[in-house]
């Protein structure tokens, strides 16, 4: 079974909730799933948001026609960093299908 390759993100809906989210797979094997929302966090949201089991993304871009990439937030990451930062998704919808 092959994984997708890294890429850039992609931004989508969450089949559950219908939230627009940024979505990539990460990892140098792609092995982690991103799913991430599109509103920036304030360094105090950043830190609120941050808990077991959920990560914060920075989102940058290479150039102006290069996809949108997202990395994970964590130290080494800079604290000045300029890009925005995004919290891992949480739907808060019920799934309406069990499949």
């Amino acid at each position: 079974m092959s994984r997708p390759r890294a890429t850039g993100a992609a931004t989508t809906r969450c089949p559950t909730c219908a939230a627009p989210v940024l979505v990539q797979w990460v990892g140098h094997t792609a092995a982690l799933k991103a799913v991430v929302d599109l509103t920036p966090l304030t360094p105090a949201q950043q830190t609120a948001a941050r808990e077991p089991n959920r990560l914060v993304w920075c989102r940058f871009q290479a150039g102006p026609h290069s996809p949108p990439r997202l990395r994970w937030a964590t130290p080494p990451h800079p604290p000045d960093c300029g890009h925005p930062h995004l919290a891992e998704h949480r739907c808060t919808a019920e799934p309406t299908t069990l499949f």
